[in-house]
């Protein structure tokens, strides 16, 4: 068994495991964004959303860019949010079992 990578994969699911930062992956897809309208979508204070983005990037979720005292953060790899469809298939119970593996139906 590959730990090392299982550990690395349940990493960054724990990392996205709040909806918190659901919330801020999905803004985040539209663009780079500061920590005050992060702040904003979340309704959480300053400190709680700058943790939660630190635990995403420390995940290799985010990354950020510093523009005078304000820092602006975007994804480091996209692609995370086509997750979202996937699960969100379970959620709403509209997936079809293709082999061992689940689609969601058009």
């Amino acid at each position: 068994m590959k730990t090392n990578r299982y550990d690395k994969r349940a990493k960054v699911l724990k990392a996205m495991a709040h909806p918190s930062r659901l919330a801020m992956l999905e803004a985040l897809a539209e663009g780079e964004l500061c920590v005050c309208d992060l702040q904003k979508i979340v309704g959480s204070d300053i400190s709680t959303v700058s943790k939660h983005l630190a635990v995403m990037k420390t995940a290799g979720l985010v990354e950020d860019r510093k523009e005078g005292l304000w820092v602006h953060y975007r994804l480091r790899v996209p692609c995370v949010l086509r997750f979202m469809d996937c699960i969100e298939a379970v959620v709403d119970g509209r997936g079809i079992t293709v082999g061992r593996s689940v689609c969601s139906r058009p």
